[in-house]
């Protein structure tokens, strides 16, 4: 038996495979036109009977041939038609607190999202109402990303790869789609936009009723509830659209019993050494504890992974300023599945050349206006030249490609700089105007919106793009939409400035602008 198959039926209620054969082969009639929606009906009374929707999809994972590009063709609503007096398509009862029920919540919310366009899109185009809306609607990608990276992994983990195969084309043509609008409304391309969203709203409401017949229900029926305790931790991480979801302890990654540390433990355990957390552990060029390993991995100003000769990941190192999400659930699964299905064919080519040694090294960038992200893969080999594996590592450069003549003098990023004497007046109301002034300059905290900000003092946002090179994208139309969320820490963090120092540089930059 398959193993897939096997590892599936291990996960679910027992049903016989039999009455799934019979499924499929009236589904497949039907499609076909072989039989009507009357007479298919009454063979499934008659021969499949009640079905959950982990059954529809125990045998779309059995029983028919692998499409990528089902999730476009499979019509939902001809499947309702035909299934509806056979399966139970009711929403579960679920703690608020549950991994899935966020994701019905994120899209209750979209669907209120969809209402609203549907309703503007029937009148002439203004631009800011759409650009407010899209602004919300760009929010629930990170629904898409949630589940590519949490939740289709530990289906696999259980032989149901079928999400991972098939809705993951459908996911990014949706996000791809979605990011695509606001430069058509910025172009004022009208009648291109208003057509892409009337296209776009019945694939986003395609997929959701797709995600809440089977992909939710059959995850409920493979998961156990302390592995969906377990993926909390890393659902957070990624985030949530829409949402606020209460944040549960992180785990300290450099103890012993985590990760790479519970890994190289486990590893030198079978070679008859016990390591203790404070332990000095022999390296190739010195010596170093497991807590010390852990350490160095996060505080490297890049991130890595590693896939090993199994072309498994392996490892990822857990960074603050980590690129691209990551979770646990990633550990264990094979590298193709990390990525988009049009991606695959890349990612194999990679392991193959590197594997037969006709390559030791592939680099990439993503050069996009104030965005510049270098990713190199490395042949990881021993010294007797087998292929052991492929490291990953992957750089915003951003602010390095800035950087112009030489900095030889040690500057700190938090270093505190004195500040002008503002002119005096001898007008009461101007001095206490003044002193009002500097009480809101001083109050400027990481949580100040830039916004606010550029709303009090006018000249601020083109003194600061003119001051810092970064700062120029403020003034494109994606600095708009950037401008409705970014914080002082935020803007301090993806300029490279450090959140002190852009403090630092906006009250001084204040300070002029009330001069001149």
């Amino acid at each position: 038996m398959n193993k897939k198959i096997y590892e599936m039926q291990r996960h679910l209620p027992k049903i016989e495979m039999e009455r799934l054969q019979c499924l499929a082969d009236i589904k497949k009639q039907y499609a076909f036109g072989t039989i009507s929606l009357e007479e298919a009906k009454r063979q499934l009374k008659e021969k499949v009977g009640k079905l959950q929707p982990y059954h529809y999809a125990l045998m779309e994972q059995t029983m028919t041939e692998e499409d990528s590009e089902e999730c476009f063709k499979e019509n939902l609503s001809e499947l309702n038609k035909l299934l509806e007096e056979m399966m139970d398509y009711s929403i579960p009862t679920l703690p608020d607190d549950h991994p899935i029920r966020h994701y019905y919540r994120e899209n209750e919310e979209m669907r209120r999202i969809l209402n609203a366009a549907e309703d503007l899109v029937q009148y002439p185009v203004i631009k800011n109402q759409w650009l407010e809306l899209l602004d919300k609607a760009s929010a629930y990608l990170i629904h898409y990303t949630r589940k590519q990276n949490q939740l289709y992994p530990i289906l696999e983990k259980k032989g149901f790869d079928r999400p991972t195969v098939t809705m993951w084309t459908f996911d990014d043509m949706i996000s791809n789609s979605v990011k695509k609008l606001s430069p058509l409304l910025e172009a004022n391309d009208e009648d291109t936009f208003v057509a892409q969203v009337k296209e776009l709203i019945p694939y986003l409401r395609d997929l959701m009723d797709k995600e809440e017949a089977i992909l939710y229900p059959t995850s409920l029926a493979l998961i156990k509830e302390e592995e969906f305790e377990e993926m909390k931790s890393g659902d957070q991480e990624i985030g949530f659209a829409f949402i606020n979801v209460a944040k549960t302890e992180k785990k300290d990654n450099i103890r012993p019993a985590d990760g790479f540390a519970q890994e190289l433990q486990s590893l030198l355990a079978k070679y008859g050494y016990t390591v203790k957390h404070d332990q000095p552990l022999d390296v190739t060029t010195g010596k170093l504890t497991l807590e010390q390993i852990n350490l160095i991995y996060q505080h490297l100003p890049f991130d890595i992974s590693f896939v090993n000769e199994d072309e498994l990941v392996q490892f990822y190192s857990d960074t603050d300023h980590r690129i691209f999400p990551r979770s646990k659930n990633v550990i264990g699964r094979k590298v193709e599945n990390c990525h988009p299905r049009k991606s695959v064919h890349i990612v194999r080519e990679i392991v193959e050349k590197m594997r037969s040694g006709e390559q030791d090294k592939a680099e990439f960038w993503i050069n996009k206006p104030n965005l510049f992200i270098y990713i190199t893969y490395y042949a990881v080999r021993n010294k007797q030249g087998d292929f052991r594996g492929i490291l990953e590592v992957m750089q915003d450069c951003t602010r390095i490609r800035t950087l112009t003549g030489s900095q030889t003098l040690l500057t700190w990023a938090d270093e505190k700089e004195k500040y002008a004497t503002p002119p005096t007046s001898t007008m009461t109301d101007s001095m206490e105007a003044e002193k009002d002034d500097d009480k809101q300059i001083a109050e400027i905290t990481e949580d100040t919106m830039l916004k606010d900000l550029f709303s009090q003092y006018p000249g601020l946002k083109d003194a600061l793009a003119q001051q810092y090179a970064p700062f120029k994208m403020l003034q494109t139309a994606l600095g708009k939409l950037i401008l409705k969320k970014a914080t002082i820490k935020m803007a301090g963090e993806r300029s490279g400035l450090g959140t002190q120092k852009l403090i630092t540089m906006i009250r001084q930059t204040i300070h002029r602008i009330r001069q001149s």
